[in-house]
């Protein structure tokens, strides 16, 4: 049985809405926004009748917030509404509301809109799950091609997926560059990070399994994965059209060996001019080739690895990015990933 929030501050309306729907639906009624995403934290609806005026927050508000939300920017929301505005409707249909509902209401009209938007809601999460599985297989396919040609980096891809989506939630807690992350779905952009190195698809196999320390030379030759990684991905978009995954990929896989001081490459960009996935990337991907065992190198410990990341603030990394990454590096979910073998 569906699950269907009314979140309206008059109790005759919330009444009248329950006598409708109860029976066919499980009914929670609530009389403001803050009680709404209250029980948010305990239970996701089906649907959200949601009305505008309302005190303390109306929702216009509302809906921007829920929007805001991973978890909470899919679920359908229908405006219960008193006016007749078609300015107002307008900006409802723009912040995403997916209909609205005139007040006082009539029982078959609130059934029927109900019904129908509960049904295009599951087409959507069946489509959106077969899209994702889609994705899933795909990324799975070209990172593990990466690893098996890239021994001596195996279990780096899963691990950097896991550090990028510990950095965005935390940076969506404390609101750091929010907006723009404000239409971001983390498991998405986390996800897409696992396909920043593709591009050492090109690089030849004695490169990137030599025994020892690389020349200039060859140096400058694994420095080619970054754009030959952006070019993969952009053709892969244009064969199959612009997709959201694909465009994070795009960000990770080129820019994540830029520097904030401008010092990196492949484009010596500096400070914000580095799109934002690149400078995730930055110190997921340093941290990570730190705590392992390379052929020039022993695996650091934790604590030296973070006074690196520490002291390269401001040079190598986003400033406030790397505050961020220390105030997280402690938790006991973090560190159970921080075992690297050769």
């Amino acid at each position: 049985m569906e699950t269907i929030f009314i979140v309206d501050d008059a109790g005759s309306n919330l009444a009248m809405a329950k006598q409708a729907l109860e029976g066919q639906y499980r009914v929670i009624t609530m009389t403001s926004a803050a009680k709404m995403f209250n029980f948010l934290e305990k239970m996701m609806p089906d649907l959200i009748l949601l009305d505008i005026e309302m005190q303390e927050m109306d929702g216009f508000a509302a809906l921007e917030k829920l929007q805001q939300g991973e978890r909470t920017a899919k679920i359908p929301v229908i405006f219960l509404t008193a006016q007749s505005d078609a300015v107002n409707e307008a900006r409802g249909f723009e912040i995403g509301a997916v209909d609205f509902i005139r007040k006082p209401f009539s029982e078959p009209v609130l059934l029927n809109r109900v019904a129908c938007h509960l049904h295009i809601a599951d087409l959507i999460a069946n489509r959106t799950r077969r899209v994702e599985r889609l994705q899933n297989s795909i990324v799975s396919v070209l990172a593990d091609l990466v690893e098996v040609r890239d021994s001596i980096t195996g279990g780096h891809i899963e691990r950097i997926a896991y550090y990028v989506k510990m950095i965005l939630e935390e940076m969506v807690i404390k609101g750091l560059y929010a907006n723009e992350m404000h239409l971001w779905n983390l498991s998405t952009v986390a996800s897409s990070a696992r396909l920043h190195d593709v591009g050492k698809i090109i690089v030849s196999d004695l490169i990137l399994n030599k025994p020892g320390k690389l020349t200039a030379e060859e140096f400058e030759i694994v420095k080619t994965h970054a754009t030959a990684g952006e070019k993969i991905i952009d053709n892969i978009i244009k064969q199959t059209g612009e997709d959201i995954f694909l465009e994070h990929a795009k960000l990770f896989a080129g820019y994540h060996h830029e520097k904030w001081d401008g010092s990196g490459y492949p484009y010596g960009l500096k400070g914000e001019a580095i799109p934002l996935q690149g400078r995730i990337m930055a110190i997921a991907d340093v941290y990570d080739a730190l705590l392992s065992v390379r052929p020039y190198k022993e695996a650091f410990a934790q604590e030296e690895s973070m006074k690196y990341i520490k002291d390269n603030a401001g040079k190598h990394f986003d400033p406030k990015l790397t505050e961020l990454f220390v105030s997280i590096s402690n938790r006991d979910e973090f560190k159970k990933i921080n075992v690297c073998k050769p």
